[in-house]
C-alpha cells in the first residue's frame, strides 16, 4: 500500500489519509525531530498513506508553482491522489467573480492534468442551512465547478433529506459522511454515497470546543481529539460499505492536534485490512498503543518511550 493504508475491497478503492501536513506541533510527532535534506512532509506521508486533503486551498488560491512540487514529492507512490477544500470565498462568503473562479482553477488544473486530483471538497459551515437560496446557491456552485470531482461537506441537519442527496445524486456529486460533536441541530454520522466518489470526514469530538468562542481557547484545541479503537470501530463499518457503492472512497482524519489524526488513520487502515502497518518512528514513541498494530519492529528501542500528549 502507500504502504498501508490502501485498501482495495469490491468494487472500490480506500485511501485513508490526514487533512493537510503543515503544522508546527508535529515535529518530533509525525516527523523526526532531525529532518533529513531535502524533507518534505507530502513525501514523507505519502509512504505510509494514498491521500492528504490539502487545506491550504480553502484559505487561498492554490499558487500553480507549489502544485508542481507537490506532484513530485508524492511521484513515488502511484496510488497517491490529493483531495482539495475549496477556497472559503465560494463557501463561507459572499460575492465571488471570474476572476476568484479563475485564480481557483490555476491549481486545481495541474492537480487534475497530472492525475491526481482524487476529489475537491466544498466544505460549507454549520450555519449554512437548508433554505430555497442555499440551495440555489449550492447548484450554481456545483455547475460552476462541474468538470472536478465533487464532493459538498454540511453540518447542519436541516440537510438531511431526500431532495438533497438526490439532487447530489443526479450531478454525479459525492456526499461528505462526517463525525462531530452531534450538538442540537448537527448532522450525524453517516454512511452514505450519492456518487462514484465516497468521502469521510473525522473532525474529532471536543464537544466543549467545537462551538467555543472564548479567545483563551486555541483553534487547534476543536480538533485535539484521539479516537479510540472502539470509536473507530463503527467507521471501519461505514467505510466498508461506502467502498462497496463508490469506485474511490476518501477517508480523512482532521484531528490533526499533535498528530492525533495520523494515529487514528493508521488504525482505520489496519482495522480494514485486518493486518499491521507501518508506522512513523517518531510517532511510536509518542503513542505507544501504536505497537500492537506496527509491522515492524522499532528501529531504535526505548524503555521510557514518551507519553502521548
Amino acid at each position: 500500500m502507500a504502504k498501508t493504508a490502501a485498501t482495495k475491497t469490491t468494487p472500490g478503492l480506500v485511501r485513508m489519509g490526514p487533512a493537510g501536513w503543515s503544522y508546527a506541533d508535529w515535529a518530533g510527532i509525525v516527523y523526526p525531530a532531525r529532518r533529513p535534506r531535502a524533507f518534505h512532509e507530502a513525501a514523507y506521508l505519502a509512504e505510509y498513506f494514498d491521500t492528504i486533503e490539502i487545506n491550504t486551498s480553502f484559505y487561498q488560491p492554490l499558487r500553480p508553482s507549489l502544485c508542481v512540487q507537490w506532484i513530485e514529492r508524492v511521484a513515488a507512490n502511484p496510488r497517491f491522489l490529493f483531495t482539495a477544500k475549496l477556497w472559503q470565498k465560494f463557501t463561507h462568503e459572499a460575492g465571488v467573480g471570474a476572476e476568484d473562479e479563475r485564480a481557483v482553477r490555476a491549481g486545481f488544473d495541474l492537480l487534475q492534468s497530472a492525475g491526481k486530483l482524487g476529489a475537491v471538497l466544498l466544505q460549507f459551515p454549520f450555519s449554512f442551512h437548508h433554505t430555497p437560496e442555499n440551495v440555489a446557491y449550492l447548484k450554481d456552485l456545483l455547475e460552476r465547478f462541474a468538470d472536478y470531482p465533487l464532493v459538498v461537506e454540511v453540518r447542519h441537519a436541516t440537510w438531511n433529506q431526500a431532495g438533497f442527496y438526490e439532487m447530489l445524486h443526479e450531478r454525479g456529486v459525492g456526499f461528505c459522511n462526517i463525525d462531530q460533536p452531534v450538538i442540537g441541530k448537527s448532522l450525524k454520522p453517516s454512511g452514505r454515497t450519492t456518487a462514484q466518489i465516497g468521502y469521510v470526514r473525522l473532525h474529532g469530538r471536543r464537544y466543549d470546543t467545537w462551538f467555543s468562542d472564548d479567545p483563551a481557547t486555541p483553534p487547534s484545541e476543536r480538533y485535539n481529539y484521539l479516537y479510540r479503537e472502539e470509536e473507530l470501530e463503527p467507521w471501519a463499518a461505514r467505510i466498508r460499505k461506502l467502498a462497496g457503492h463508490a469506485q474511490n472512497t476518501f477517508v480523512i482524519t482532521n484531528n490533526h492536534f499533535q498528530g492525533k489524526s495520523v494515529v487514528n488513520a493508521l488504525q482505520l487502515a489496519s482495522l480494514l485490512t485486518d493486518a499491521k502497518v507501518k508506522i512513523p518512528e517518531p510517532l511510536r514513541h509518542h503513542y505507544p498503543e501504536l505497537e500492537r498494530i506496527s509491522s515492524e519492529p522499532p528501529q531504535e528501542p526505548t524503555l521510557f518511550p514518551n507519553p502521548p500528549r
